[in-house]
């Protein structure tokens, strides 16, 4: 058999390149044997576990190696998680991502959300009780606000973001302004009476914070018995996807990442 200097060529570029991936993988196996995926406090901690379990059992599977889910009090200890090297993969948020990478967090997206409708992004909206008389935010003039975190998105920034907009100081307009740790505590807050208007965010009619939350029977009436949606209204949904207040930070989801070409 006669083989050329191309063919020869080929093979030995192959191999080569064979070589390298497999140096590569090695690599930074040996740097991380275990990696730590962590996930922002959009839930309580035993729904974080339920949610992502799956998806880190399969990123272990597909990388070869150990990756431990790790579930976090609050946005700001993923964030510092990460900028320690404790945490080595993280599902931000647009605020929180933004955040990171302006405190100098050396962080990267590669990949983003995709609805099950092939949307991505999702809203933010401000809820109140159904029974209540309030129907747009100028109602409620000294009434408490119920907000998420500092870091969140649909839950914090974008409320105030729109707040500010309407020419509304939260200082001054609300009675109080409660920082209540996660979107789930911001709706029990709505539903317990502590806030008349809670920030939260929202995707779908049958896809939401709020949704979820009567699924899993989280909301209950003072008697008791659960729940529905319909004792629940959504204000005016802020839709902000023609906005950029963190700026624009363009992904190009084309291009391989070293440890993908490494766990090929």
């Amino acid at each position: 058999m006669t083989i050329s200097r191309r063919t020869l060529l080929a093979v030995l570029a192959t191999s080569a390149i064979a070589s390298i991936r497999a140096s590569r993988a090695q690599s930074w196996r040996t740097q991380y044997p275990e990696l730590v995926y962590a996930v922002v406090p959009a839930e309580n901690a035993t729904g974080v576990v339920d949610r992502f379990a799956p998806f880190v059992d399969y990123l272990s599977r597909e990388l070869g190696g150990k990756v431990t889910l790790r579930v976090a009090n609050d946005y700001a200890a993923v964030i510092e998680g990460q900028r320690a090297g404790n945490i080595h993969i993280l599902y931000y948020g647009p605020a929180s991502f933004a955040r990171a990478r302006l405190t100098a967090v050396g962080t990267d997206a590669f990949v983003i959300d995709v609805n099950s409708d092939g949307s991505k992004g999702y809203n933010s909206v401000f809820y109140v009780l159904a029974k209540s008389p309030y129907q747009k935010i100028e109602d409620l003039k000294g009434k408490n606000l119920g907000l998420v975190d500092p870091n969140s998105t649909s839950g914090y920034n974008m409320p105030l973001y729109t707040l500010d907009k309407l020419g509304i100081s939260p200082n001054t307009f609300f009675a109080k302004t409660q920082v209540t740790g996660s979107h789930e505590n911001a709706v029990l807050a709505l539903a317990q009476g502590t806030v008349e208007v809670a920030a939260n965010w929202w995707n779908a009619d049958d896809d939401s914070n709020l949704t979820r939350m009567l699924t899993k029977g989280m909301l209950k009436n003072p008697d008791g018995s659960p729940m529905k949606k319909e004792d629940f209204r959504a204000l005016t949904p802020l839709i902000y996807s023609h906005v950029t207040p963190y700026g624009t930070f363009r992904l190009d989801l084309t291009e391989r990442m070293e440890i993908e070409e490494a766990a090929s």
